[in-house]
């Protein structure tokens, strides 16, 4: 198919498809699991980019169709791009004005029940849909989807491990040649998210919900960390503005005797690890919550190993969590987790895909998992405590991709 000459992609030879083996594999296995859950589905549809992506390795304004025989990406905006992208066979992509084309394609009658992704699913492209495809019925694809998306492939476990691998020497070695009087918050998020990109990071960090956004993280100096955001992140910051609530205040400046706590995302292409890294930066011996701090922040380090340490295939997610509670620390009651009520949550497409390690989960850990274990305490006028790294589960238990935990960083004023 030609391209139009208007459209510049990159080109070939540094263009990294996702392999058409691994799109063929992923699709029999969502065939699969449809089959187990309702050996009657006829279609199910997917408009979501992020799943886009997962089935086609493109991302377009458009829908995958899927049915037990076959499987068509619609695409009303960029054909051509689609086609430059995915390494689906050309016939398997197909250009639409509307959804009145794929409904001519497929004939009447329409099925009576369709599967659509009730999450990412809006009012208004319900109504364009509908309109074409007047299904008696619609059901759930949501659970069938995250389940697929929770075990990694060779293919993905590779990217996490280059992500993981730019994340751990970014943060670990990165941090402390920026940190001086006077940078803002602002300033110093941006900075690590440029050094993550030179190093090889995608430089969007995507979640699966409505409140977060696609950003860069956050650096918290001090106080700034306990401002609590819509997103049920234990970390916080005030945003750049109040229509901003990520990545840091650029008028919160960093002066001696505060903690900075850093939580920056890292991807490569498409998947993310999570990490996150606290410094105090001056003399903590002269400060008189030395103990304070110092036992909190190695609180969340033994919690993390002890966490990891339980997460082996076969452990159940609900378990886990409440082996770990059953011992924990009530001092920290309620200054734990800045209010949630979870140690960790998995991780790939979205910085917060499921099963999450939280009280009732009943998924099983399985191998080629991957999740970012971070325990982390609020303390009360100083500031946000703790640790994150990204684990995968192995055959013999949690191993991480993003470095080992460490203990509290201390950086002299510049």
């Amino acid at each position: 198919m030609a391209i139009l000459e208007h459209e510049i992609f990159h080109p070939a030879d540094v263009l990294r498809r996702v392999p058409r083996e691994e799109l063929e594999a992923r699709l029999q296995r969502f065939r699969s699991a449809m089959d187990a859950a309702d050996p009657q589905w006829q279609m199910a549809v997917i408009s979501d980019k992020l799943d886009m992506y997962y089935f086609t390795g493109t991302m377009q304004d458009g829908a995958l169709i899927i049915r037990p025989g076959d499987e068509i990406l619609w695409v009303r905006r960029s054909y051509s791009r689609a086609c430059h992208e995915s390494l689906l066979p050309d016939p398997q992509i197909r250009r639409m004005k509307s959804y009145r084309q794929p409904a001519e394609y497929y004939g009447s009658p329409c099925p009576d029940v369709i599967y659509l992704d009730y999450k990412h699913t809006t009012l208004e492209w319900m109504g364009f849909f509908s309109k074409y495809f007047p299904a008696k019925q619609r059901k759930n694809l949501n659970p069938i989807l995250a389940k697929l998306r929770s075990i990694k492939s060779a293919y993905e476990m590779d990217l996490m491990i280059r992500a993981g691998r730019i994340h751990g020497e970014v943060m670990g070695q990165g941090v402390a040649p920026l940190l001086r009087t006077g940078i803002s918050e602002a300033e110093l998020a941006v900075q690590l998210y440029l050094k993550l990109v030179l190093a090889g990071g995608q430089g969007v960090a995507r979640t699966n919900r409505p409140t977060g956004e696609d950003a860069i993280g956050l650096a918290s100096f001090g106080k700034s960390a306990l401002v609590r955001t819509a997103f049920d992140g234990p970390g916080g910051t005030a945003g750049t503005c109040v229509a901003v609530q990520s990545i840091g205040s650029p008028f919160r400046l960093l002066r001696e005797g505060r903690l900075v706590y850093l939580d920056i995302p890292c991807g490569a292409d498409g998947y993310n690890t999570d990490k996150t890294v606290v410094y105090y930066y001056g003399n903590l011996d002269r400060d008189p919550e030395k103990d304070t701090i110092l036992r909190a922040y190695n609180y969340c380090l033994e919690l993390e190993k002890a966490t990891a340490a339980l997460l082996r295939p076969g452990a159940v997610f609900g378990s886990v969590y409440d082996t770990i509670m059953a011992g924990f620390d009530r001092t920290y009651e309620g200054c734990f987790m800045n209010g949630g009520q979870f140690l960790g949550h998995s991780i790939g497409l979205v910085m917060d895909e499921t099963p999450v390690i939280a009280h009732g989960v009943k998924d099983v850990v399985r191998e080629n998992m991957t999740l970012a274990v971070e325990p982390k305490i609020a303390l009360p006028g100083i500031g946000m405590v703790g640790t994150e790294n990204t684990y995968r589960i192995t055959a013999e238990g949690a191993v991480s991709l993003t470095g080992e935990p460490q203990p509290l960083k201390v950086l002299s004023v510049k």
